[in-house]
């Protein structure tokens, strides 16, 4: 049984890749089974069991796509590595977003790098197959770069297609809202690439006018205009042999748009008023929050620049779609400035945690580290609750707003929970059983303080907005209710009572019994 599960199948018309597979990865328990042919790899494939299958997309009998999807969807558990020249890998891009392990581009420069995938693919399928909590191969690097993927779907494949597409040196594009952690996810895709001991620019194409942006991305000579007295280097010089992050790639002007275009088909440019080529070694990761097909109808983006960026798409999830990740954020986030101001880290309420998640979040992750990030500075308790953050949040939610990502079965009673929040606390609070005969001194005391001016914040809004139903009390209620929760205060001792109101005793009782403040009211 162990042999069956470490037989590989290699469907490719080539005859010369099988051989060099199994000159490479046979031994060791491996063995290499052959199809030359779509025909051939299905009977192979539907008569024996391969945990891991290579196919190459250019069959001359069939589309690899189609076989793909057809072998995908008789064995899932199997492990897929499509294969295919530099001039279809937007075609293994598609692929892995069916559901591929991985892609393997020919000719096959690196032959340690194939064996590598090969084992890797190996491993992993021994673990899921043996029931093994597996661990996936960038799990690491994102916390060593403090990077949180957290547990929703949609993010653990997009990382998974991210650190698959880092090793194999080719532009991406990176699409998301403004603050969903594109730079990021750019960094961490830098750190997965074999340029990760190389440098990492990050440049804003909306932040520069257009001269200051050429000017740093492709330098200048001297007196190339005014002010230039010097030559100085761009970042595609500094950034030789590393990472370039181009964010919001699509305020770039159109002749910028030309010179990158140069840059990603020759590796070459010139500085500003320079007349000498040089050449780079850059790779370029854009980034954008627009529709870039929009602005190429539009004629505002130069459709062959997005041909040459989008080898790869990564679209990040809005936050809103994943609010089963919002915990692990603000545990992260928690930490972060708990540190940065030298204080010990903050624990966070459920309910807090509920009015989180329940929140749309239009600003993202940026929007969600800011709202931690005051929280932090201003709470001065062990433990944030509703009152250290509804102010952030309750002007920002708009009337009707019902939160996305939700079970269905909760959505109804999540619509509107930041504004509600307040008053779904209190109902929480009250219908616990609460011990108050046995409460600290000073704890009673703080929660006494904190009913009154609540009460009073309350009555003031309702008055205000004329909400109080039937006629205004009058001065004989006011003041009857005022004896009592002065009587109350001082569990009825006539004598503290007396003196707190400024009475003498027998007025007092004479009050007492007017308005039948018996003792327990």
């Amino acid at each position: 049984m162990l042999s069956q599960k470490k037989r590989i199948l290699v469907v490719d018309d080539e005859v010369g890749i099988g051989k060099l597979f199994q000159r490479l990865i046979e031994g060791e328990d491996l063995e290499v089974v052959m199809a030359h042919s779509a025909e051939q790899a299905r009977q192979l494939f539907y008569n024996d069991h391969f945990p891991v299958v290579l196919l190459d997309l250019e069959l001359p009998d069939a589309c690899g796509i189609q076989l793909l999807q057809e072998f995908k969807a008789k064995r899932s558990r199997c492990l897929y590595i499509v294969m295919t020249g530099r001039s279809t890998t937007r075609t293994a891009v598609k692929a892995m977003q069916l559901g591929a392990y991985d892609f393997l581009e020919k000719p096959f420069d690196n032959i340690i790098a194939l064996k590598k995938i090969i084992n890797e693919a190996l491993e992993f399928y021994l673990e899921k197959f043996d029931h093994t909590p597996v661990r996936p191969g960038w799990e690491e690097l994102a916390r060593r770069h403090r990077f949180i993927v957290g547990k929703s779907p949609d993010m653990q494949r997009l990382v998974a297609t991210a650190y698959k597409a880092a090793a194999k040196d080719i532009s991406i594009l990176i699409q998301g809202e403004t603050g969903s952690g594109k730079e990021v996810l750019a960094r961490f895709i830098h750190a997965a690439s074999n340029r990760s001991r190389k440098p990492f620019f990050a440049v804003n194409c909306g932040a520069l006018a257009e001269n200051l942006l050429e000017s740093e991305l492709f330098g200048h000579e001297k007196g190339a205009f005014t002010d230039s007295v010097s030559r100085k280097r761009g970042i595609f010089e500094l950034a030789d042999g590393g990472t370039l992050f181009l964010d919001e790639i699509g305020e770039a002007s159109q002749s910028l748009q030309v010179k990158l275009l140069r840059v990603l088909e020759n590796g070459e440019f010139m500085r500003i008023g320079g007349e000498e080529l040089i050449k780079t070694n850059v790779r370029i990761i854009a980034a954008t929050n627009v529709d870039l097909r929009e602005k190429v109808k539009d004629k505002t983006f130069r459709e062959d620049l997005l041909y040459r960026l989008e080898v790869v798409n990564l679209t990040l999830p809005p936050l809103r779609k994943r609010p089963e990740d919002i915990p692990e954020l603000v545990d992260f986030f928690l930490k972060k400035y708990a540190q940065r101001e030298g204080r010990q880290v903050l624990q966070i309420s459920p309910i807090c945690l509920r009015i989180l998640q329940a929140y749309h979040w239009p600003g993202n992750v940026r929007e969600l580290a800011k709202t931690i990030e005051q929280v932090v500075a201003l709470c001065e308790d062990p433990v944030i609750m509703p009152r250290h953050m509804i102010g952030l949040l309750l002007h920002k939610n708009p009337a009707g707003h019902k939160p996305e990502g939700l079970p269905e079965d909760e959505k109804e009673e999540s619509t509107d929970d930041v504004v509600s929040a307040p008053v779904k606390y209190l109902q929480a609070c009250l219908a616990k059983d609460i011990d108050w005969d046995h409460l600290p001194p000073e704890q009673l005391l703080l929660a006494n303080k904190l009913a009154r001016n609540l009460v009073h914040n309350i009555e003031r809004v309702v008055a205000k907005r004329k909400l109080a139903e039937g006629e205004a009390a009058g001065l004989k209620d006011l003041e009857g209710r005022f004896i009592a929760e002065t009587l109350r205060y001082y569990n009825h001792n006539i004598s503290h009572t007396a003196r707190a109101l400024g009475i003498a005793r027998s007025t007092l009782y004479r009050k007492i019994k007017k308005y039948s403040l018996q003792e327990g009211v």
